[in-house]
């Protein structure tokens, strides 16, 4: 994916949204492009995590022990939990179709959090958003 379009993409993420051209282009210099097939397991549940992904095409389903539980397309993003603390993935993520995904691997991610503390923040906030539906959806 050329770089104009990857920066469009990060741009309209809403965990990027707030960071100027330099933090646009620092995530871009440190992070690494995978592509997956269709049907391909991009991270599987119960796995060890190194790795967050910002899907810049195509599109991936969320499931947690066979159930579906979301399905993500450009800009949205997976892995910051074990990104954070380390632990195992708690999902599987799965593409339909062929995707591109951004991979930031932990000490990236840092990283970009140190220069860019709204980063962390808006991290908090949409795994706040992601709890509430859960316990919405349990409840």
């Amino acid at each position: 994916m050329d770089e104009k379009k990857a920066l469009e993409l990060l741009r309209k993420a809403p965990l990027f949204s707030r960071l100027n051209e330099k933090g646009l282009k620092a995530i871009l210099k440190t992070a690494s492009e995978k592509e997956f097939t269709a049907k391909t397991k991009i991270v599987t549940e119960g796995a060890a995590g190194v790795g967050f992904y910002l899907i810049l095409q195509g599109s991936a389903e969320v499931a947690r022990g066979g159930e579906k539980l979301a399905k993500l397309g450009p800009g949205a993003f997976f892995g910051e939990m074990s990104l954070l603390d380390g632990a195992p993935r708690s999902a599987d993520v799965t593409a339909l179709d062929d995707v591109a995904c951004l991979v930031l691997s932990p000490w990236a991610m840092k990283g970009i959090v140190s220069a860019n503390p709204e980063v962390a923040l808006d991290m908090l906030a949409e795994l706040a958003r992601r709890l509430r539906e859960t316990d919405r959806a349990l409840s």
